[in-house]
């Protein structure tokens, strides 16, 4: 069952696994009553369950439809307020709740996680990204105290504690990259509350971190609602400059919308505002060009790279992989092909998953990673999901998601761009078996 195997994933094992294989083994039929004896009335009783059963008959009952989970899991729980399930059950509950698009009882079982494992701050950005969907007061007052939450988290965090692997230029800039996120985040919930004082400090904080687009919108915005045309236009053409076009959001294009409606009302025309842009340009390029630190700079082959386990930050290198059958796909949270292609992708790792020669990554490439924990949440991926920290140069990837088989040497026996057709799954088996094949392991 599709459900029954999701909520394995998310901890339930031993209460849905055992009974899905016992349903599907029909040569172990339940005992019968011995031949020519009517069954007494008490042999009619069913026995009595114990609660782990009785969650195991509750999810089963509910087979492949998602409304009927919720019932179900929602009746255990109001049964047994106190079971020792309830994190796990809460999990499928949010899974569910936001596949049926019932954002309001995802982001209530969300935040009964967060209750109950206060430290887990992926859940915890996925309950703040749900209470800014619901976007009433209330709702963003709770994110706010959430996202301070993380970022006190983030704050105290000790250089010490870093993997030996990790440079302190890396975890220094990475633990700055983090902060300038979550005070971005919070600096937008408080834009929303309408709270300019702490949304203009926050932002500023944020943008003297680390410049970045979205940070220097909100800025704008918060100057034009003030009339401070010099400031709006200062902040808009720094967004702008820093707006990646491959990127929806912030929009290039409407920033530049933006910037021009607050250039004309203080100048009358466009006029001057092409060289204005471009000494911003300069001006940001200085202020990021030393800062910006790349990752595996030195690395040569795939194998040379170390990257980051996307849940954790924990390193991964690939120089253990060396001597395997490497499938990257590389993707982004934004990126709704990514989002297509990954069950065709998934039929493939089962076609190969008792294969240890074979292994499977999924590269992130979100410029904003803080994004990528709370996505990985609900998604449950079974693959490996890492940042990609610079294998996008060497594989010179500039589109997602793009797909890439590497022999056991490291080179590129397969590559492909795009959600692709229905082709897809046998071609890339078909590559895989071939590199498995022609490319002995060394000994």
């Amino acid at each position: 069952m599709i459900l029954a195997s999701l909520l394995c994933a998310l901890g339930l094992f031993s209460l849905t696994c055992v009974s899905t294989a016992t349903a599907a083994n029909p040569q172990n039929p339940p005992p019968s009553a011995a031949p020519g004896k009517t069954p007494s009335a008490k042999s009619t009783t069913p026995p009595k369950q114990n609660p782990e059963e009785e969650l195991q008959a509750t999810i089963e009952a509910a087979g492949s439809d998602r409304a009927a989970l919720v019932r179900n899991l929602e009746a255990f729980l109001k049964k047994y307020p106190e079971s020792s399930a309830r994190p796990q059950i809460y999990r499928a509950l949010v899974e569910a709740d936001l596949q049926l698009q019932d954002n309001v009882h995802a982001t209530e079982y969300a935040e009964r996680i967060v209750a109950l494992s206060p430290d887990d701050m992926s859940i915890t950005l996925l309950t703040i990204q749900l209470l800014e969907r619901n976007g009433d007061e209330a709702a963003l007052k709770r994110a706010t105290t959430y996202a301070t939450r993380v970022l006190e988290f983030i704050q105290q965090d000790s250089p010490d504690k870093r993997s030996q692997r990790v440079s302190l230029q890396e975890w220094q800039a990475e633990h700055q990259r983090d902060q300038m996120s979550l005070l971005l985040l919070r600096g937008r919930l408080y834009t929303k509350l309408k709270d300019a004082d702490f949304a203009r400090r926050d932002l500023l904080a944020s943008y003297t971190m680390q410049p970045n687009a979205a940070a220097a919108e909100k800025l704008g915005e918060l100057a034009e609602m003030t009339k401070d045309s010099a400031e709006a236009s200062k902040q808009y053409a720094r967004a702008f400059a820093l707006a990646d076009p491959g990127k929806s959001t912030p929009s290039r294009r409407e920033i530049r919308e933006k910037l021009g409606n607050v250039w004309r009302q203080a100048h009358g025309s466009d006029a001057g505002l092409g060289d204005f842009i471009l000494l911003t340009f300069d001006e940001v390029s200085r202020a990021t060009g030393s800062a910006t630190v790349k990752r595996n700079a030195d690395a040569k082959t795939a194998f040379d790279f170390t990257l980051r386990k996307a849940e954790s930050g924990v390193p991964f290198p690939l120089q253990p992989l060396k001597g395997k059958v490497l499938v990257v796909n590389f993707w982004a949270t934004w990126c709704g092909p990514c989002r297509a292609l990954a069950p065709f992708l998934e039929h493939v790792r089962q076609e190969f998953q008792s294969d240890a020669g074979v292994q499977f990554l999924g590269a992130n490439c979100d410029e904003d990673e803080s994004l990528v924990a709370p996505y990985l949440a609900v998604e449950q991926p079974k693959i490996n999901m890492v940042f990609a920290d610079g294998l996008e140069r060497l594989l010179a990837v500039t589109s997602f998601p793009t797909v890439v088989v590497l022999d056991r040497e490291g080179k590129i026996v397969y590559r492909s761009e795009g959600f692709g057709d229905e082709s897809f799954e046998s071609e890339l088996s078909a590559a895989i078996r071939q590199a498995a094949a022609t490319s002995p392991a060394p000994l």
